[in-house]
């Protein structure tokens, strides 16, 4: 059976864990070259080794989105390596979670600095590579980018702009032959949801989501890289990410009535 994926070179950030270490991995098994860009070298240690113990090719390249030439020194590193740029990811993010009142205009910022200018940042350093073998540019957005609800005011504007950036690029990239892939997964099993707004992984955090809610990493990957081959533009990943998205589009008045009746925190009596 033919390796969708044979012969290219695939640039995932935020490849040490959850989603990105996934598409790692599929992407080996489809037969890519794949280079894993992150801030945390031992988890993408364990990635790479992980590919290669299975016949693969995988580079960790160290790399933090929120700093322009960590990006580019990252880019330059993979295709000094493999000669080639085909396929880009840009997945890195985390939450900021919280209401508004809550938060700062700091934790707004530094979630618009990975979950936004990352993304930004990162097709200006693949987007010459990519167009000359008329390549493909994924981003990893969320279903929070379609919907917004209470305690994710952050989160939500950002994977909003991701979106919104997405509609706006893709034509423009198309006319030099580089596809874009917009993927809005739902609760998919990842440390963003134990992680604090410091984005660090607490142990005393439990996933407030029901686990039969939660799409095993894994099976979310197999779909966003079909997705990817096929060059779709958009995506949702679950089932109820499809359905909630359906529903915020065809029945917004109904949507935002359950949030305000049910979602949004009543207001303390004094």
């Amino acid at each position: 059976m033919a390796k969708r994926f044979s012969g290219n070179t695939v640039f995932i950030t935020g490849a040490g864990t959850g989603i990105g270490a996934a598409l790692a991995r599929q992407f080996a098994a489809e037969g890519a070259r794949v280079a894993l860009a992150g801030r945390r070298e031992d988890k993408l240690a364990i990635v790479a080794e992980s590919i290669r113990e299975k016949g693969g090719e995988a580079l960790a390249v160290k790399c933090d989105v929120t700093d322009r030439a960590s990006i580019e020194e990252a880019v330059t590193k993979t295709v000094e390596s493999y000669g080639t740029l085909d396929v880009c990811v840009a997945n890195a993010g985390f939450g900021v979670a919280g209401n508004f009142d809550r938060l700062t205009p700091d934790d707004f910022r530094r979630q618009f600095d990975t979950n936004v200018f990352g993304v930004i940042d990162t097709a200006y350093a693949t987007l010459p590579h990519l167009a000359e073998h008329k390549g493909r540019f994924a981003v990893v957005s969320s279903v929070s980018g379609r919907l917004g609800t209470p305690g994710t005011s952050a989160y939500s504007a950002s994977k909003f702009a991701v979106c919104g950036w997405a509609e706006s690029v893709a034509p423009e990239f198309a006319a030099k032959g580089v596809s874009v892939t917009l993927l809005n997964p739902g609760f998919v099993d990842s440390e963003i949801r134990v992680k604090d707004n410091d984005e660090v992984v607490r142990a005393d955090f439990k996933d407030p989501v029901p686990q039969w809610l939660v799409m095993p990493t894994d099976k979310a990957a197999r779909q966003m890289v079909n997705a990817i081959y096929r060059r779709r533009f958009e995506v949702m990943i679950t089932r109820h990410g499809k359905v909630i998205v359906f529903l915020a589009r065809h029945f917004p008045r109904t949507i935002h009535y359950i949030l305000r009746t049910f979602g949004a925190p009543k207001p303390k009596k004094s």
